[in-house]
């Protein structure tokens, strides 16, 4: 099969397609899925780095979102059956034109929703669904900041803040990634590369504002706690920037800031009624094109290392796919 592979760790360009790398095997309790499309992430670009939480030892496969039809099925499935349009995520091996995953790991796509949009939309609005629904309980008409609003759990945010009826302040670093923001529901914009990032949130909110999501980390992490008004509530999900923030807890106490943590697996494992209901939710969303994922670039499954090397730039906005089916030249 076709797939891009990282034979040793490093910057993206050490990835590189191959025509006939071995299929992954399918064994009882498994399915194993044609993918036509899958989503590039900055996790992505950590693990062929050897940069992520968790280490890949090569050669594999990297990608972790994906669509596609089932193929096959191992013995003792029976939730799913070949020819079922399905969407997943796996730690690894998207980039190729098979995957072999749990079933646990599929959910059926919709109808009329195309691949892309089917892999660009799990991770993201996922996250982003059970952090205003169940971390931070966002209220109709209050007022929520999301941090990093150009990239895929950002956007997906101000999407999702903007149906449930918040007031969403988008911050991005440039005027591209705010126009889009904008058409995704936000009424205020920040670029906080224009100015005083702090001064900007207290021109903008005078009296405060009840959440930030941030996806970022790095050095606007604190100024937008500043932000926060009495009992305010603070959502870290993820560290863009690369940098893990430390926080004056006096700040804390002072304001009555609850500082709040998700994790998707954590969240599964500790609150499965509440994950179960989101979930079902969302897919209703998507269902009925209320909410679908903001698709800034599209790349083929050949050019890999530029779709990589595209989301390490910081330059994607919204969701970055390969469309893996593509035939090559078209």
């Amino acid at each position: 099969m076709r797939a891009a592979v990282c034979r040793s760790h490093g910057d993206p360009d050490v990835v590189t397609v191959e025509k006939d790398f071995p299929a992954p095997e399918l064994h009882a309790g498994q399915v194993q899925v044609r993918v036509g499309a899958a989503a590039v992430n900055f996790p992505d670009v950590l693990l062929v780095a050897d940069k992520y939480q968790l280490s890949v030892p090569p050669p594999f496969v990297p990608g972790s979102e994906f669509a596609g039809v089932v193929e096959a099925v191992g013995d003792e499935v029976n939730t799913v059956a070949v020819g079922d349009r399905v969407f997943g995520t796996a730690l690894v091996g998207a980039f190729a034109e098979e995957i072999v995953v749990s079933p646990e790991a599929l959910t059926a796509t919709p109808d009329g929703v195309e691949d892309g949009a089917a892999a660009a939309f799990g991770v993201a609005h996922r996250t982003a669904i059970h952090v205003l629904r169940s971390v931070a309980r966002v209220q109709p008409e209050e007022e929520l900041v999301v941090l990093g609003a150009g990239g895929g759990v950002g956007l997906a945010t101000v999407q999702l803040g903007a149906l449930f009826g918040a007031s969403v302040t988008a911050v991005a670093s440039s005027a591209e990634k705010l126009d889009v923001a904008k058409s995704q529901g936000a009424t205020t914009l920040i670029n906080y590369r224009s100015g005083d990032f702090r001064q900007a949130l207290r021109d903008a909110h005078p009296a405060g504002v009840d959440v930030v999501v941030d996806p970022v980390g790095g050095g606007l992490a604190e100024p937008a706690l500043r932000s926060l008004r009495w009992a305010g509530r603070f959502v870290t999900v993820g560290y863009a920037s690369g940098t893990i923030p430390r926080i004056p807890l006096n700040l804390v106490m002072l304001k009555g800031i609850q500082v709040l943590g998700f994790q998707m697996l954590s969240f599964a494992t500790n609150a499965p009624d509440e994950f179960g209901r989101n979930e079902a939710d969302l897919i209703d969303l998507l269902s009925s094109g209320r909410v679908l994922p903001h698709i800034g670039r599209r790349f083929s499954l050949d050019e890999v290392v530029a779709a990589l090397q595209f989301v390490a730039d910081g330059r994607a906005i919204g969701k970055v796919v390969l469309d893996v089916s593509r035939v090559p030249g078209r």
